[in-house]
């Protein structure tokens, strides 16, 4: 009965019971279409056309975003194995003001990337040590880390107050775009080819994973629902990719963002570092009991929190040309929350970098929107409040129903 129930229940059912079971991992992407459809009909009610998903503004929402989505990929690790870093904020504007400071001295801008990811690696290296050696709670370490590292910053901005940045490739990193090669008609050929590249790569790793599934006897979904994500991706790259060739193209930005998603989702999905991590934050005590290193995996996590937080100084440093003695504040709560409500767990053991990302966009969506329509900064932070918490009592409602089911 019940299978003849299922088999008769159509696209339509399956796709809903897929979103009911999946809720963790599709809520954000709802969002994000709600965000887009409600700002761009306020803004055309508001201003007799709409701005938001115009090819400028979706442009610079993805630069924008940048900076906040290299920390929620790492801040993602973080938050996995159950720790928490309040410091990142103020340590991406120190090493992104560490960036000016180096460039205003004339040193090459590779040398400058280096060393300011050297440096962040080794902040991150250190807490994790105080952390996991000496014993000090992760709140109580990166909380002094904030204080830290925000009056180091006040120390090397505090003779000049903004330290401007005239490095043009060092502009460029955050407002570049890739070169035109060729165009096809008026748009961008390269971004065509990248977004046609993406739509592929995404149908053979979707067609492979079910494969692999099939194989070992795990369920799949029906054929029609699997067909139905694949449109549905497609469509949405596709958009997108039309929307990029129609401006300027393919960021830099979005190269970076895309090469430190793949490498951390790689490490998380298929090395022994991942399984580390995830097992970590699962059950403390029975990875270790399972031979893992927990103390050596909870500092390199926290080392790849500093290289994330320098790169994220990087990126917004080159974003607004200079380094000035605000940068960073708020950063670690754009990260934090990104991941909470990209699905990651309150609780350990659950988290994505690619949902991460999407998270990212979701909070920098609803702030560029806003300032779109003219909403005070007051009213975006009691927004953002709302939103945060709502992500994570929906998360701790999830744990429950499944835990009582």
């Amino acid at each position: 009965m019940d299978k003849s129930r299922e088999a008769n229940r159509g696209l339509g059912g399956e796709i809903l019971e897929m979103l009911r079971k999946n809720i963790r991992n599709y809520a954000m992407y709802i969002a994000l279409a709600v965000i887009f459809i409600a700002f761009q009909i306020i803004s055309k009610v508001m201003f007799g056309k709409g701005m938001f998903l115009t090819a400028r503004n979706i442009t610079n929402l993805i630069n924008q975003t940048g900076y906040v989505a290299v920390m929620a990929v790492g801040m993602t690790l973080v938050l996995i194995i159950c720790q928490i870093d309040l410091s990142v904020g103020f340590a991406a504007g120190f090493l992104g003001a560490c960036a000016a400071r180096l460039l205003a001295v004339n040193v090459p801008m590779p040398l400058v990337i280096l060393i300011v990811l050297a440096m962040g690696v080794c902040i991150g290296l250190i807490q994790g040590t105080i952390i996991g050696k000496v014993g000090v709670p992760a709140f109580v370490t990166t909380l002094a880390g904030e204080f830290i590292f925000r009056g180091l910053l006040t120390l090397v901005t505090e003779a000049s107050g903004t330290i401007p940045i005239t490095n043009e490739a060092f502009y460029q990193l955050s407002n570049g775009f890739v070169p035109e090669l060729f165009s096809i008609g008026k748009l961008h050929g390269l971004t065509l080819l990248a977004g046609i590249a993406a739509i592929v790569l995404i149908f053979v790793m979707e067609v492979r994973k079910r494969r692999d599934l099939m194989r070992y006897r795990f369920e799949v979904s029906s054929m029609p629902l699997f067909l139905f994500k694949l449109a549905f991706f497609a469509l949405l790259i596709g958009a997108l990719t039309i929307v990029l060739a129609g401006y300027k193209g393919i960021s830099w930005t979005i190269i970076i963002v895309v090469v430190i998603v793949t490498v951390y989702n790689f490490v998380l999905k298929k090395t022994r570092t991942g399984r580390y991590i995830y097992g970590m934050g699962g059950n403390i005590e029975a990875a270790a009991l399972s031979g893992v290193n927990v103390k050596r995996t909870l500092i390199g996590v926290f080392g790849s929190m500093g290289c994330m937080a320098a790169l994220g100084g990087i990126l917004y440093s080159s974003r607004v040309n200079s380094a000035t003695p605000t940068a960073g504040m708020g950063f670690e709560l754009d990260a934090i929350a990104s991941c909470y409500i990209a699905g990651v767990s309150t609780t350990g053991g659950i988290g994505n970098v690619v949902n991460s990302v999407v998270g990212a966009f979701v909070i920098m969506s609803l702030t560029n929107g806003l300032n779109l329509i003219g909403v005070g900064i007051s009213y975006q932070y009691l927004i953002k409040g709302i939103i945060f918490i709502c992500a994570v009592a929906l998360d701790v409602r999830g744990r429950g129903k499944k835990a009582i089911g």
